[in-house]
């Protein structure tokens, strides 16, 4: 080995050190899944196999996996600028996609970096609790989420979040939050094609909060579009108009967390563009950089930033900060990236496959255990029956089914996510949902 390679075992002799994230470890370690290399829409496994990515990595690989052009961006920036602090410095990379990233939404003219989907949270609910006080409402600092909101695993994302599983074993979470409901409901919109037609009235809900608290003590509302790892919840039609509404009519900040729906995955450049429903901040991640190298953002609308900017010119406008905000090698990956969705028109191309995409989920309609399908964009969700007395056992079966049979799934409960890269052709759609027809057949 020479002092310029490193020697990669794809079979590692000892898997145990490795405390792996939101895995079975034990379960996991007895029999492992490695992926050793990717390339566009495939993965390829530490046995040989190749294995069709039906979930865009983790909902991030946007633009397919092993892009050359954003290898050598990231290439050439380490061996420019590896590395520039972000506190009273600065370095050219991070101006100019902040630049490129404001002219996608002009209604926002500041972007805040963070390292991930979790930190651009809970950078978004300090500023918004910032941002009160700098306009003088100090006394806003409830915060609002939902329940089965995912907002990452920080504490105020799992303060805001409502999956029970990752809020439960961590003791109190952040003092004043409330939740509205959920907007799942099977009874009424199962096998519905898009959006729901029944439940906008829930927003109606923030009425209620607010009544409870008081409009004077909420900062913010945080919602996903489209809630994604809770098992692909859509809004009812008019739910987030009527959501938007509401916070406008008690000066309370909307916060759209669009880390999975942000960067074309609806078939727009972000959730905001689909739905025509323009919040006060935008929180985003994964396609940013194509799942390359971490990093995360906070969109805020105009007039956020110059809120701030009334103290003494020396002083710092915000406490807060990340030693990797900005990243020279991050910005470079997402300005690369960015590059590549334009001169591919990956978001029109999306939104040109959704119906292919939509009838393809709802070809499964009849299909053993399945008991709802959802879809919008290139998002996809398969609602499978609970085993009784074994909840999420019957959608990890069908997991292992599928990869066996060389295609990538995801689950969450007993539901089955997908979104694929943005890359997709039909030719892979159709293996996707032929594959997952067949294994739901062959499990009790």
């Amino acid at each position: 080995m020479t002092a310029n390679t490193v020697d990669f075992d794809a079979s590692p002799n000892n898997l145990e050190p490795f405390w792996m994230p939101f895995t079975a470890n034990r379960q996991f370690k007895k029999a492992p899944r490695l992926l050793v290399s990717a390339k566009d829409m495939h993965y390829q496994s530490h046995d040989g196999r190749t294995i069709l990515d039906g979930t865009a990595g983790l909902w991030c690989v946007n633009a397919g996996h092993a892009r050359k052009e954003i290898a050598e961006a990231v290439g050439a920036q380490l061996t420019k600028l590896d590395y520039a602090p972000a506190f009273q410095m600065g370095h050219p990379a991070a101006f100019q996609l902040s630049n490129k990233l404001t002219q996608m939404l002009p209604e926002f003219d500041h972007v805040f970096f963070a390292n991930s989907g979790s930190e651009a949270v809970d950078s978004a609910l300090k500023i918004a609790l910032a941002y009160q006080r700098a306009i003088g409402q100090g006394a806003r600092t409830r915060l609002i989420g939902r329940e089965r909101g995912y907002h990452g695993v920080g504490f105020g994302g799992i303060s805001v979040g409502g999956i029970v599983s990752n809020r439960k074993v961590f003791g109190p979470m952040l003092a004043g939050v409330d939740h509205l409901p959920h907007t799942h409901d099977l009874k009424r919109n199962a096998f519905v094609r898009g959006l729901p037609e029944h439940g906008a009235e829930l927003a109606d809900q923030l009425e209620r909060i607010v009544a409870l608290h008081d409009a004077s003590t909420i900062a913010a509302v945080i919602v996903e579009p489209v809630a994604g790892s809770t098992g692909v919840l859509m809004p009812p039609k008019g739910y987030l108009q009527k959501l938007r509404a509401i916070c406008d009519k008690y000066g309370i900040l909307l916060i759209f967390d669009e880390v999975i729906t942000g960067f074309g995955r609806l078939g727009a450049s972000f959730a905001t563009e689909y739905f025509g429903v323009v919040p006060d901040m935008i929180t985003c991640a994964k396609g940013l950089t194509n799942g390359v190298i971490p990093m995360g953002a906070v969109f805020v609308r105009k007039g956020i930033y110059d809120a701030f900017m009334n103290a003494p010119e020396n002083t710092i406008e915000l406490f807060h900060g990340y030693t990797y905000s900005g990243n020279p090698a991050a910005c470079a990956a997402s300005l690369a990236v960015l590059d590549i969705y334009k001169r591919e028109s990956l978001f029109e191309r999306a939104a040109e496959l959704a119906p292919y995409w939509e009838d393809a989920v709802h070809s499964l309609k009849g299909t053993k255990h399945v008991i709802d399908l959802r879809n919008l964009g290139m998002i996809g969700a398969i609602e499978l029956e609970p085993r009784e007395g074994k909840p999420t056992a019957r959608a990890f079966e069908a997991f292992l089914g599928c990869y066996e049979k060389g295609v990538l799934i995801r689950t969450t409960g007993d539901i089955i996510a997908l979104s694929p890269p943005l890359i997709v052709q039909k030719t892979h759609i159709d293996q996707i949902f032929d594959t997952i027809g067949k294994v739901l057949k062959t499990i009790n």
